[in-house]
């Protein structure tokens, strides 16, 4: 099982200290991961630092060198209570709103960060939320790819590539099958032991670059699979839940 990486909640005022730290680690194995960037960041948890001067020119930077860039929400900010078609987390941006609306707010989202010179047809949906209007929208504008679901292989829904997640980092390391999944990172609450932790990953599995994941073939899936998906990340949800 190949492993990819995502680094979630990417903005001009993030804690650019772990996120330096990260970086080194993946410099140092030669990883380029996925990067989700808040076109317009309105979430005061993420507003951890004054805000990088030269944030967008170094993002443009990040991904010419062959980081792979997704639209992560517009805002950031959550608006509804809905778990989506994709129900690990009870809180959305998106699930929820009407079409009308979806459709504005990744319109607009998009139009930002055309406007600083960074090109994606990749969306990352904050707490991993969306819905079928949510997909609607994002084809209307011209996302092709979605990071997330559950798998070992991109699969096509609604028109829509999906490029999965792990459900359990344990398992998908264990995992000796052929396949390639997603361990996902938010670099601004990471700790010592959690960057021990990665830096240690790397011993135990292995781990490519995001963008080995467009190599695979994409087959679509059936309605069984779907809701076995969305069953599984309810599952999850309730688990986390009750554990707290």
């Amino acid at each position: 099982m190949y492993i990819t990486i995502r680094l979630d909640d990417i903005t001009p005022d993030m804690d650019w200290s772990k996120f330096n730290t990260i970086k080194e680690i993946l410099d140092k194995h030669q990883v380029k991961p996925l990067i989700g960037v808040v076109p317009d960041n309105g979430d005061s948890k993420l507003k951890l630092n004054d805000s990088r001067a030269d944030f967008w020119e170094y993002v443009k930077e990040l991904q010419e060198n062959g980081w792979t860039v997704a639209m992560h929400g517009l805002n950031h900010l959550y608006t509804t209570k809905k778990g989506g078609l994709f129900p690990l987390n009870m809180k959305s941006e998106f699930a929820g709103l009407d079409y009308a609306t979806q459709d504005s707010m990744i319109k607009k989202g998009k139009e930002i960060l055309e406007s600083h010179g960074i090109h994606t047809d990749m969306f990352m949906a904050p707490s991993h939320s969306y819905d079928k209007n949510t997909l609607k929208a994002l084809k209307a504008n011209g996302f092709t790819k979605v990071t997330d679901g559950f798998g070992k292989k991109p699969y096509k829904r609604a028109g829509i590539t999906f490029y999965p997640i792990s459900m359990q980092k344990s398992k998908s390391i264990k995992d000796s099958s052929n396949g390639i999944t997603t361990f996902v990172y938010h670099a601004n609450t990471m700790e010592c032991k959690d960057f021990q932790s990665f830096e240690k990953l790397f011993e135990k599995a292995t781990v490519v670059s995001y963008s080995d994941f467009f190599e695979y073939n994409i087959k679509s899936r059936n309605l069984f699979k779907n809701l076995s998906e969305y069953l599984l990340a309810k599952t999850k949800y309730l688990i986390v839940r009750y554990r707290r």
